[in-house]
């Protein structure tokens, strides 16, 4: 170690540091980065040097980046100040940030910096990075989304904020169970502390709930309206800061968690009652317990709705009080402020403002809509009917009966608007209500509460916005066509190449340079590179190392052995029936039952890898992670089979474990049934590290088509229009394609009695047989399948070709450029929230 880190070591280990020497926003060296870590260990933690865990050098490493990060994000707070900047505020139920320190250290240019001091200290910095827990803030591509678009905004220097819920459980940690498959078990992410938050107590929020309304008409014959006998929770802030890359600008994730404003009952806990004592404060706090509490009682979707309510509540109040500190005047709030829903989670935020506007700035009705609908805009997410949240009347009026009462005005007057443009078109006018009637319950469809409460509708892919305009919301499209846009996603490469795949980012910034960091579409400058052979296989041995690392964390945690050199085929996402993991597993049978039963060899030794978690209450969706598990155990035992392919199932999918396996794929599965995925992002991040692509005419899909090109990727698979004519006009019969495709029988005749696969329990996945000849196959898996193995054969045949397909991936990487979250933002920044560059 040089003198001047020991001089530093020596002098903050006794106790005395410059406090010059540890802020400010200066160039991060060695000696500053040493003195704030020492500093660290001493007085946040409380321990002498050389007598500390690995997991308080982690904190303390963690807390000396934050730290980094916070005189950034005052100077980034000052700068947009000066500038009386527009600023943008992000609301979603979800931010799935992952790790935070390799991604921060990255961001901030002093990876290096750390390496070196951690290594004179006797530490491996990359082993400190992998004790590092997820942060459990999400659960999948909603999250990640977000947690990109937050990275994508601190980068390009725009002033752009999010607001979510500080989860103590988040959504759950998965463990597979030998005999009934995944297991929910509490996802205690808080266990080594939380180093990233930056707590704010005096900024509490309170919050109400429940109670009753009282509505009088004054003299001038307005209605007044008083919220009486409310409930009252208090929402605590804590800051996660944000860095760009570059380390320049730095702003917030600000995240709330729940408490009582009533803590403790001392008279009833002195008589004895003590759960009842503090009864009021576990109500509270379980708001912000767990992502997506179960909705399938009625406590569940009361909890749920609250934690909804809660959070945009926190975050509107939250917004205003800045607003009012900055002497902004509420009818001029769209020239300062722009509030992005994240999906239908936080669309009561549209009530919400409304009622803030009403009663605490006292703004007229009309006034007040005005200024909501040209603040608000509004993200679809899905087309899926059961994803598009409902809730009932009668709980939004024993929950949040103003927040019900603005819904009713707000569809009154819209629907008296409707009926101008469309006299005597009641079905027009049942339709488009925001409050629909379902077999006499009334229900507000939240969709249509953003759509109607915001100045900006987008989609997240061309397919996805011309889906919702024609299918999901038609009458919506019809009225205002100009409210509608697309904005297909986008990826950090930061993240997900930089980070992700430091091998590759190497040889790409080695040969084009680093501006593809920051303008993915320099990537393009790969493209000559696709046929210089020595390129490629230096490119091919990136991903051989990659493979190679894969096998051994397999090998390390789940004790199967595979081959590095055998074709990675995986699929890793949410576990749902239409995202068709079950046809990749029908494939898997098939191999197995033509290895097994034909004594035909494969032409590709493959390892097929599925990871994801299935919702807790969606029994379909847990029992095809049981048969992946299953079919993972039968082939490693059997080695007649284990020889030519292998199955594993990775549990617990994450970020983190989404960076091991997307550098390490070769072929990337992205074979959902077409019209269902909104856009998806997974296909992005796993084609940017160099997978080639299977994949349907399916969200995003389409677009990496028309930019990759079509010989560079295998698509199969009927258009969403083709499925949508088949199954109206009567002409898809599964019946009749399984008595007429050999293959397919053989495969369906497994699931109605596996006595060939499972004979402990040959009617287990008799359920799959049942959906797909009996019950219509809703996800179109029989009619697809032939044309799926077609197009395997194909990705098999181009396997053994391994210059053409190293050839392929490097022209799969180049242009990917399109699908940087940084072009999405500035799409979003352009088109909906008008805000600008602050640098």
């Amino acid at each position: 170690m040089n003198n001047d880190l020991n001089a530093i070591k020596h002098s903050i280990g006794a106790g005395a540091a410059e406090e010059q020497s540890l802020t400010g926003t200066g160039k991060i060296t060695q000696e500053r980065f040493l003195a704030l870590l020492r500093y660290h260990l001493r007085y946040t933690l409380g321990h002498q040097w050389g007598h500390i865990s690995d997991e308080d050098t982690l904190r303390a490493v963690s807390l000396t980046v934050r730290d980094l990060m916070v005189d950034r994000m005052l100077e980034t707070e000052l700068r947009y100040t000066n500038a009386k900047a527009k600023r943008v505020y992000y609301l979603s139920m979800e931010f799935l940030v992952g790790r935070s320190l390799g991604n921060n250290l990255t961001n901030l240019d002093c990876l290096e910096v750390a390496e070196s001091v951690m290594q004179q200290l006797g530490y491996d910095i990359d082993n400190l990075r992998d004790l590092e827990i997820d942060a459990a803030l999400g659960n999948g591509g909603l999250g990640r989304l977000a947690a990109c678009f937050l990275e994508s905004l601190a980068t390009l220097d725009m002033p752009g904020f999010g607001y979510g819920i500080n989860y103590e459980y988040g959504i759950f940690r998965q463990e597979i169970d030998p005999v009934n498959g995944q297991v929910e078990r509490p996802d205690n992410w808080r266990t080594q502390g939380t180093p990233w938050l930056v707590e704010h107590p005096d900024e509490f929020v309170t919050v109400p709930t429940h109670g009753r309304l009282e509505i009088a008409t004054d003299r001038n014959g307005e209605s007044k309206v008083e919220w009486l006998d409310c409930k009252y929770i208090r929402g605590i802030p804590a800051d996660m800061p944000i860095i760009g890359y570059g380390g320049h600008t730095c702003n917030w994730l600000r995240l709330y968690s729940a408490t009582s404003t009533h803590e403790f009952d001392l008279i009833q806990f002195n008589e004895g009652a003590y759960f009842n004592a503090i009864s009021d404060k576990l109500s509270s706090e379980n708001i912000s317990k767990v992502l997506y509490p179960s909705d399938a009682v009625d406590a569940g979707r009361e909890l749920r709705l609250l934690q909804e309510y809660f959070f945009v509540s926190c975050a509107i109040r939250d917004i205003m009080r800045r607003t009012i500190k900055n002497d902004i005047k509420v009818t001029h709030l769209h020239e300062y402020v722009a509030i992005q829903l994240n999906d239908t989670h936080p669309a009561l935020a549209v009530a919400e403002l409304m009622r803030v506007l009403i009663v605490e700035h006292h703004c007229t009705i009309d006034k007040a809509w005005k200024v909501t609908t040209n603040v608000m805009g509004y993200t679809n997410h899905t087309l899926l009917p059961e994803a598009l949240e409902t809730w009932s009347e009668s709980l939004l009026k024993r929950v949040l009966p103003f927040h019900l009462y603005i819904i009713q005005q707000i569809n009154q007057r819209f629907l008296d608007t409707v009926r101008k443009f469309y006299p005597n078109d009641e079905q027009r006018i049942r339709a488009i209500s925001i409050i629909e009637d379902v077999y006499g319950q009334k229900m507000v469809r939240m969709a249509h509460l953003a759509i109607v409460g915001s100045h900006a509708v987008n989609g997240v892919a061309e397919l996805h916005s011309q889906l919702v305009q024609t299918n999901l919301v038609p009458q919506f499209y019809e009225m205002t066509p100009e409210k509608f846009s697309n904005i297909t996603n986008g990826v950090t490469p930061r993240r997900w190449l930089l980070k992700a795949n430091p091998g590759l980012a190497e040889l790409i910034t080695k040969t084009i340079g680093n501006g593809w960091i920051t303008n993915l579409y320099k990537l393009r400058d790969l493209e000559p590179y696709a046929l210089d052979e020595q390129w490629v296989e230096d490119f091919m041995n990136i991903k051989r190392n990659n493979k190679t690392r894969f096998a051994k964390y397999v090998h390390d945690t789940k004790d199967i052995v595979i081959d590095p050199d055998s074709m990675f085929d995986c699929i890793a996402k949410r576990i749902h029936e239409y995202k068709r993991q079950l046809l990749m597993i029908m494939r898997v049978i098939h191999e197995y039952l033509s290895i097994i039963e034909d004594d035909k060899i494969p032409d590709v030794k493959r390892t097929y890898i599925f990871s994801g978690k299935a919702a807790p209450g969606y029994w379909a969706a847990k029992q095809i992670v049981r048969l992946a598990n299953d079919l993972q155990n039968l082939i490693k035992d059997n080695p007649k089979v284990s020889a030519y392919m292998q199955v594993l199932f990775m549990r617990d999918y994450r970020v983190s474990l989404a960076e091991r396996i997307m550098p390490a794929t070769d072929l990337s599965e992205q074979i959902s049934t077409a019209g269902k995925e909104a856009s998806g992002t997974g296909n992005m991040k796993f084609a940017m590290n160099g997978a080639l692509t299977m994949c349907t005419y399916d969200g995003a899909n389409v677009e990496m088509l028309a930019e990759i090109g079509n010989e560079n990727i295998f698509v199969f698979g009927h258009s969403d229009a083709e499925i949508h004519t088949l199954k109206t006009t009567g002409q898809y019969r599964p019946w009749d394609i399984y008595h007429a495709n050999p293959d397919l029988r053989r495969v369906l005749d497994v699931f109605n009695n596996a006595e060939k696969l499972f004979p402990e329990d040959p009617g287990r996945y008799r359920w799959v047989w049942q959906s797909m000849l009996n019950q219509g196959d809703p996800y179109f898996h029989v009619g697809d399948f032939q044309l799926y193995l077609d197009a395997q054969n194909k990705a098999d045949k181009l396997f053994l070709n391994k210059k053409e397909w190293g050839r392929k991936a490097v022209l799969n990487v180049a242009r990917m450029g399109k699908f940087s979250s940084d072009r999405a933002i500035e799409e979003y920044a352009r088109d909906i929230w008008n805000i600008q560059p602050i640098p």
